[in-house]
């Protein structure tokens, strides 16, 4: 008689129960990223324990060895090296390129990238900075006082800052902001640089873009970071003092975004002392501050036909500096960018001689490591000047454009009170919230020394991109306050400012396609660079860590972004409790799905994704408002969360998951890939469409947050901080913020006026009339009824616009200053 045979299991439990025990735990552990060892010893257990036969134990054993024994699981490495390496699977890339990806360092994108960000760690770990006494001192002094001395209108007319406000420049050292203060300059943190450039920015353009460019990628910086001894201790103190104006030269006719196609030459040759020298011609173009510098920071090729350095014919691009009253050297003329009068202009060297040890930034260790400075410098850099600018400029808007619409009335009200006006005030105050929280976020990781070169690009493009809908914004509100030039107007000499931003440090086209995604998929992704240099230096060792934990994170990812899919996100921890916690789940679920989309667009086309740039930029964009979110989050939860910023908090999430969902959705219809691609148009475009991350803002927190703007009190002081508000009534922002003022002050003697007109408790006609039959009547008392004359003599004030003579226009297109 034979005995029925009985696994363990089934001693225990039945089949359907051991089988959703199995499914439960293979789901369990692909959602949290198990490794390997945990998966052979899960199906292990589960083959002992369902007494399976030899084969099964023979086939488990066979993955151990393949992919759990390094020795083996090394060769099939090798064979995945060989195949990729045949179908040439790596994009081709230019030495500039490789030293731009080279340059900086990984900083919260990478965990953004990676699908599974741990946003406890970047909640406690990452900084919300503000100033320090000292920087703060500087704000509401110096700062300040170069605010008030500038007036924008008389800076447009006589197409300069006024002598006295390059005095005010001088004395108190603005050129040497980020300048060691051993070699006599401030010392300044990014924050405070940004704040610095942010506030004077918002009081006049031109003074923003002067204050700005000595303070970022230029002379200075390289010196700081590059320069020998002996040059940083001759110029940096000069630079400084404002002894020297700088400048940097890096832009050609034929060499903008491809800076590798850059004309500009020099060759090596030794010198009838004996000392080597160099021999420099160029033509550079767009170089702010060259008309009036007297050093040039210029980055050219470099050549040594005679390999005096031993380092071969070709060396490279250099950085060096030249005196610009040394033979040769033309900075004599000027741009004229959109009528921006800021110093802008070309500059032509020809037959230029400089002595290589002490022209060349690092001297001859400096030679041919030009480039790799610049992008390290800009890695940096592009997260503070130009972000700065946006952020504080849209706060301009936000302020100007929420006390016009309480000030300028159509049909008996202020125009605030429509609902037409509210919504694009509502987009300017929810993209106030994000942008300066994202600028104090990225400052908080260039204080601790970070670079992270692909959150700074981000924040270039994404600032100058969200200031040009901002500026739109403003003006449709202002309508022919905003379009009359005169002294009388805010914003105008902004807007036209608008496109210079969008233009410089890498024009937004680029870095929204190349560099933001192009080469943040590189530089951002937790493994693809790792296994990019193993394949380079053919490092089979380290290309197999690099590649198997690469599988395992698609894996979880693609266990992570279904689930989260389906729930929501709401299997993500979140790593706060309150308002933000449904929206760190959000957050989390965007991830994933971003980081297993990306994958599989690696992994199907490979080096030609590059290319396809309508791709990458759809991809750059929800990367960006990935980061924008975290930043936003950040900023809520290190300002306390406060109960009055909640609607802007659901505001600004409802933009920011809106955008992610149409960098999904233009992804879906547009990714052409084998068989993913039929998927993305179908079922899964389908239910991405369906199972939104976020619902549009709500016309509730619509007006919330437009009436912030609208209302003066600590809340919009907070919103607007560090932003330049004139204090004197004949600067634009004065006269709006008084009249503001006064009519909220008189808005409820007003509205009882309107009543008793309605009710014909008093009779209708002109408002002085109405006033003192409102007065004798006792429905108003005299000093309610100076409340509403004030106000009224006030805001008509406000919304005048200037006006010229013939002579008097003719005069505004160049006055002589003296």
């Amino acid at each position: 008689m034979t005995l029925p045979y009985y696994s363990f299991f089934d001693l225990v439990a039945p089949d359907w129960a051991v089988w959703s025990v199995l499914v439960l735990a293979i789901l369990h552990m692909g959602f949290h990223g198990w490794g390997l060892r945990s998966w052979l010893g899960v199906m292990a257990v589960f083959l002992y324990g369902m007494g399976a036969g030899v084969g099964f134990w023979i086939a488990l054993g066979c993955v151990v060895v393949l992919f759990g024994l390094p020795p083996f699981r090394r060769q099939i490495s090798r064979a995945v090296m060989k195949l990729l390496d045949a179908i040439q699977f790596l994009p081709t890339i230019s030495r500039t390129e490789q030293e731009a990806i080279d340059a900086g360092t990984t900083w919260v994108e990478g965990e953004l990238f990676s699908g599974k960000p741990d946003f406890g760690r970047i909640l406690s770990q990452e900084e919300y900075p503000g100033l320090t006494e000292e920087e703060q001192a500087f704000i509401d002094g110096p700062c300040q006082e170069l605010c008030d001395a500038t007036d924008d209108w008389d800076v447009f007319q006589r197409r300069d800052l006024p002598p006295h406000v390059w005095d005010l420049l001088k004395k108190h050292r603005f050129f040497g902001m980020i300048i060691p203060k051993e070699y006599g300059g401030l010392g300044f943190s990014a924050s405070a640089n940004s704040a610095v450039v942010g506030k004077v920015a918002s009081a006049n353009t031109v003074l923003g873009i002067t204050v700005m460019v000595p303070n970022s990628l230029g002379p200075a910086e390289l010196l700081i970071h590059y320069g020998t001894q002996q040059q940083k201790d001759y110029y940096l103190p000069r630079l400084a003092s404002h002894e020297d104006i700088p400048a940097f030269a890096l832009t050609e006719p034929g060499a903008g975004s491809d800076a590798g196609a850059m004309s500009a030459r020099g060759d090596v040759f030794r010198g009838e002392d004996g000392r080597l020298k160099i021999h420099l011609n160029w033509s550079k173009r767009y170089i702010t501050l060259a008309p009036i510098s007297t050093v040039l920071g210029l980055a050219f090729k470099l050549y040594d036909p005679d390999e005096l350095l031993g380092k071969g014919k070709q060396l490279g691009i250099t950085c060096a500096l030249v005196h610009s009253n040394a033979g040769g050297v033309d900075n004599g003329f000027r741009h004229d960018p959109l009528g921006i009068p800021f110093f802008n202009g070309p500059t032509y060297g020809t037959n230029v001689v400089v002595d290589l040890e002490e022209a060349v930034i690092g001297g001859a260790d400096g030679v041919g490591r030009g480039w790799r400075m610049l992008m390290e410098c800009l890695a940096a850099g592009r997260g503070i000047s130009l972000p700065a600018v946006g952020s504080f400029s849209t706060k301009k808007v936000a302020r100007v454009a929420g006390a016009h619409a309480v000030i300028r009335q159509q049909f008996g009200l202020s125009i605030g009170k429509f609902e037409g006006i509210e919504e694009p005030l509502a987009r300017i105050g929810g993209m106030t919230y994000i942008l300066d929280a994202a600028r104090r976020f990225t400052n908080g990781a260039l204080d601790k020394g970070a670079k992270p070169a692909v959150v700074t690009a981000m924040m270039k493009y994404n600032a100058t991109e969200a200031f040009r809908h901002v500026i739109n914004d403003g003006m449709d509100i202002l309508g022919g306050n905003a379009i009359s030039r005169g002294p009388r107007n805010a914003l105008a000499h902004t807007y036209i400012n608008t496109p210079i931003g969008v233009t410089v440090e890498g024009a937004n086209i680029l870095t929204r396609t190349l560099i933001v995604f192009g080469q943040g998929a590189i530089r951002s992704h937790p493994w693809v660079l790792k296994e990019v240099r193993a394949l380079e230096a053919s490092d089979v060792r380290a290309f197999d860590t690099a590649f198997w934990s690469h599988v395992g994170m698609v894996v979880r990812n693609a266990f992570r972004s279904v689930f989260l899919s389906v729930t929501r996100g709401r299997l993500a921890p979140a790593p706060v409790r309150g308002p933000a916690a449904p929206y760190y789940r959000k957050l989390a679920w965007a991830s994933a799905s971003f980081s297993i989309l990306s994958d599989l667009a690696l992994a199907m086309m490979g080096g030609n994704l590059k290319r396809r740039e309508m791709i990458t930029g759809r991809f750059a964009d929800i990367f960006s408002w990935l980061y924008l979110t975290t930043a936003t989050l950040q900023r809520f939860e290190a300002e306390g969360r406060p109960a009055e910023d909640e609607p802007l908090l659901r505001y600004s999430m409802a933009v920011a998951f809106t955008r992610m969902q149409d960098g999904f959705d233009a992804l879906f219809a547009s990714l052409r890939l084998p068989v993913f691609g039929l998927l993305f148009r179908g079922p899964i475009g389908a239910w991405s469409r369906l199972n939104r991350f976020h619902a549009p803002a709500t016309d509730t927190d619509i007006k919330k947050v437009a009436a912030i703007l609208k209302t003066p009190g600590a809340q919009r002081d907070r919103l607007t901080e560090g932003m330049y508000v004139a204090s004197s009534p004949e600067k634009p922002t004065g006269r709006l913020e008084r009249a503001m003022a006064a009519s909220l002050r008189a808005e409820k003697a007003a509205s009882i006026l309107k009543k008793a007109s309605r009710s014909g408790t008093i009779p209708r006609g002109p408002l002085e009339i109405q006033l003192q039959a409102a007065v004798a009547a006792s429905v108003l008392d005299a000093e309610q009824a100076d409340l509403i004359r004030e106000a009224e003599r006030l805001r008509n004030d406000a919304i005048q616009v200037d006006a010229f003579s013939l002579e008097e226009y003719r005069r505004t297109a160049w006055v002589d200053p003296e």
